[in-house]
């Protein structure tokens, strides 16, 4: 398993732009031999911004980096430059690879998701 991150320092007051522009975007990611999972998380705020970090989970390195390679990365962040002001600097990329893993059991996730 391969989790790729982009942590954002989001202007303080600005939250809510960020999250549109995630939001109502297309990815594609659906489209990716690989792809397991995406997650927008929000993060502590601080005086001047909102940390967020975009989380995609893949089966491996290669899927994700053959994601970065493809016509579906490019379309889903062709409109990327026009979000100047949303966040101060840029988005920060941390790659992880898996070297140790547990999953719930079957009875515990499903009851945790009708809680």
């Amino acid at each position: 398993m391969f989790v790729a991150m982009n942590r954002f320092k989001v202007t303080k007051g600005r939250e809510g732009d960020f999250e549109t522009v995630w939001s109502s975007r297309k990815t594609r990611l659906d489209e990716m031999a690989g792809f397991v999972a995406f997650h927008l998380l929000k993060g502590p705020e601080r005086e001047d911004h909102t940390l967020y970090a975009s989380h995609t989970v893949w089966t491996d390195r290669a899927s994700f980096e053959a994601w970065t390679r493809s016509e579906q990365f490019r379309d889903s962040h062709r409109n990327a430059g026009q979000n100047k002001g949303l966040y101060l600097g840029h988005p920060e990329f941390e790659g992880f690879e898996s070297v140790l893993g547990e999953d719930a059991p079957a009875a515990a996730s499903s009851s945790a998701r009708v809680a």
